[in-house]
C-alpha cells in the first residue's frame, strides 16, 4: 500500500505513523491490491466546515470525509477486479481539531479517535455507506472488527502507538455514534451562540 499523510491541520501531535499502519491495515484486511494508494489528509476546522457544506450541503465542520477516486480507473484496486490493477483509491480527510472534542466526549485519545475514523473512511472508499439502518449496522460491525484486529496485530507486532482504549464508546455501535453526534452537534451550536 502507498499512504502519503498531508498534515495541513497545523496539528503537531498527530502520528502520522500510525494513520499509514492503520489505513494499510484496513486495506489489507479488505482485500484491496496491494499497489494501491490512498491520501489522509489532516485539516483545520474552517476548511473542514467548508467541505462540509461543499460536499454534503451541511453546515459546520465534521470528524471525517471521504472521496472516492476508484470510478476514475479500471479496477478500483479490487484484486477480483480487471487486470489494471492497483489504483488512486482516494482522499480521506480528517480534522484533528475537531475530533479531538468529539474523543474527548466518547472517554478515550485522540490517536484512538483518528484510527477509528481511518477505518471508517477507508470503508467509504470502499463504497460503503450508513445510510440504510442495515448498511449502518453491517459498517460499523465491520469498522469495528477491523479496528480491534489492528490493535491485536499491533500487539502481535510488538507495536504500540496508543493504548487500545476500552471505554463503552471506543468500539461505537451506530447508535453510539448518533448519540455522540448529536452532542457534537448541540457542542458546536452553543459555541457558535457564545461567539454572537
Amino acid at each position: 500500500m502507498s499512504i502519503e499523510v498531508l498534515n495541513e491541520s497545523g496539528e503537531g501531535d498527530v502520528n502520522e505513523e500510525m494513520l499509514v499502519d492503520v489505513c494499510s491495515f484496513a486495506l489489507t484486511a479488505m482485500d484491496v491490491h496491494p499497489d494501491t494508494e490512498a491520501t489522509i489528509t489532516l485539516v483545520d476546522e474552517p476548511t473542514m466546515a467548508d467541505l462540509h457544506v461543499r460536499w454534503m450541503d451541511l453546515e459546520g465542520p465534521t470528524d471525517v470525509m471521504s472521496f472516492p477516486m476508484d470510478e476514475l480507473t479500471p479496477g478500483g484496486g479490487r484484486p477480483d477486479a480487471s487486470p489494471f490493477g492497483a489504483a488512486m483509491l482516494g482522499d480521506i480527510i480528517l480534522c484533528p481539531a475537531y475530533d479531538r472534542k468529539q474523543a474527548e466526549m466518547a472517554g478515550h485519545d485522540l490517536a484512538h479517535e483518528l484510527a477509528l475514523l481511518t477505518v471508517h473512511g477507508v470503508l467509504h472508499l470502499l463504497g460503503y455507506d450508513h445510510i440504510a439502518p442495515e448498511d449502518e449496522r453491517e459498517m460499523f460491525a465491520l469498522q469495528n472488527e477491523i479496528l480491534a484486529d489492528w490493535y491485536d496485530s499491533l500487539a502481535a507486532r510488538g507495536v504500540e502507538y496508543q493504548p487500545k482504549p476500552t471505554g463503552a464508546h471506543a468500539f461505537p455501535s451506530a447508535a453510539d455514534r448518533d448519540e455522540l453526534d448529536k452532542l457534537m452537534r448541540a457542542r458546536e451550536a452553543s459555541e457558535r451562540e457564545a461567539e454572537d
